[in-house]
């Protein structure tokens, strides 16, 4: 038999309270003004061109796979 903590409903309520305000935040988006910013070359996650092209052939190669990168593009044929 377990016994009841008065404190048991509060912590829950306030963990589930936590996770709504930690889901809720990731809902917004860049809003058009700041998309420019983030269009910048500096902004870019391969600084390197050369490297992110050997990286890629090196999992085209490993993979047995070729595309996947930047744009365009599914996996589903629609290109």
């Amino acid at each position: 038999m377990t016994a009841f903590h008065p404190a048991a409903p509060i912590r829950r309520l306030a963990g589930l309270g936590l996770l709504a305000l930690g889901l809720l935040t990731g809902c917004a988006g860049p809003q058009p003004w700041e998309k420019g910013d983030l269009a910048r070359p500096e902004m870019r996650m391969d600084r390197d061109p050369l490297e992110a092209r050997f990286s890629g052939h090196v999992s085209a190669s490993k993979e047995a796979s070729s595309g996947g990168e930047g744009v365009g593009g599914g996996g589903c044929g629609c290109n």
